[in-house]
C-alpha cells in the first residue's frame, strides 16, 4: 500500500526541516512526503527542496504565490490520484499534529474510509490553546452538526488520511473553500457521497514556531460554508 502525506506550507522554515526529518526517521512503510509550497518568502521552499535530494520520499510542488489552504491540498490530492498512491493523508507542519499518530490514521483507515484524527471524540485533547481560540474550534464544530447533520465531533479536524476512492469520487476542481471551512466542506461531501468517517482520538498541541494562519476572514467563510453546503445538498448541487 503506498500512502502519500500532504503538507501545506508558508513560512514554516521553522518546522519544516525538523518535521521532514522527524518523517524519515519514523520509516513508515510505504508512506512518501509531498510538501506544497505557496513561494514561502522566508525560504521554506528551498529547505524542502535540498531535502528531496537526501530523501527519494520526499517531493516539493511549488505553487507561485499564496494561494491558499484548500487549492493547496487539492493540488496535492491530485497530485496523489496521478501518481497511484492508496491513502492520501493531510496534516501541519508545525507539530501540532504528532507525525506518531499517523500510524494510527493508517490502520483506522483499514476501516473507515475517511480517518480523523480528532481533538474532541474523547473530551478535549487541546494544549497550549487560548480559552478563546479552543471555543471557537468546538463552537465551530457545534455549528457545523447542528446546521449540516455531519456526524463528527471535530468537524474542522485537519489531520485526515483518505481512502483513494474517496477522493476519486469527489469532484476536486468544484471544491469551493480555500480557508479551514475546506476540512468542513470535504468531510460533507465524503460523508454525503455514503463514504464511512471515523474519529481516532489525539492529542493537538499549539504550534511552537510561527504564526497562526487564522484570521476572522476564515471565520467568516467557514460560517457561511455550512449553510452552503446544506443548500447545495438539499438542491442536488453538491
Amino acid at each position: 500500500m503506498k500512502s502519500l502525506l500532504i503538507i501545506p506550507t508558508f513560512n514554516e522554515r521553522d518546522n519544516i526541516r525538523k518535521m521532514l526529518a522527524t518523517l524519515m526517521e519514523m520509516n513508515i512503510e510505504g508512506l512518501d512526503v509531498l510538501v506544497v509550497d505557496d513561494s514561502s518568502p522566508d525560504g521554506t521552499g528551498e529547505i524542502v527542496e535540498a531535502m528531496t535530494k537526501l530523501y527519494p520520499q520526499i517531493h516539493l510542488l511549488s505553487r507561485k504565490g499564496k494561494l491558499g489552504l484548500g487549492t493547496a491540498y487539492v493540488a496535492g490530492f491530485k497530485y496523489a490520484l496521478e501518481h497511484d498512491y492508496d491513502r492520501i493523508l493531510e496534516m501541519d507542519a508545525d507539530f501540532s499534529h504528532d507525525p506518531n499518530d499517523i500510524p494510527r490514521l493508517l490502520q483506522g483507515s483499514e476501516k473507515y474510509d475517511v480517518t480523523i484524527g480528532s481533538r474532541y471524540c474523547q473530551g478535549v485533547n487541546v494544549v497550549n490553546w487560548p480559552l478563546k481560540r479552543l471555543l471557537l474550534s468546538m463552537g465551530a464544530s457545534l455549528y457545523t452538526r447542528m446546521v449540516t447533520g455531519l456526524p463528527l465531533r471535530d468537524c474542522t479536524a485537519g489531520f485526515v488520511c483518505y481512502r483513494r476512492q474517496v477522493l476519486e469520487s469527489l469532484d476536486l476542481d468544484n471544491v469551493k473553500s480555500d480557508g479551514y471551512s475546506f476540512q468542513i466542506e470535504m468531510k460533507f461531501k465524503a460523508w454525503k457521497k455514503d463514504f464511512t468517517l471515523g474519529e481516532v482520538p489525539i492529542v493537538f498541541v499549539d504550534r511552537r514556531f510561527g504564526e497562526s494562519k487564522m484570521s476572522k476572514k476564515i471565520v467568516h467563510e467557514a460560517y457561511w460554508m455550512v449553510w452552503k453546503l446544506k443548500f447545495w445538498s438539499l438542491t442536488g448541487k453538491l
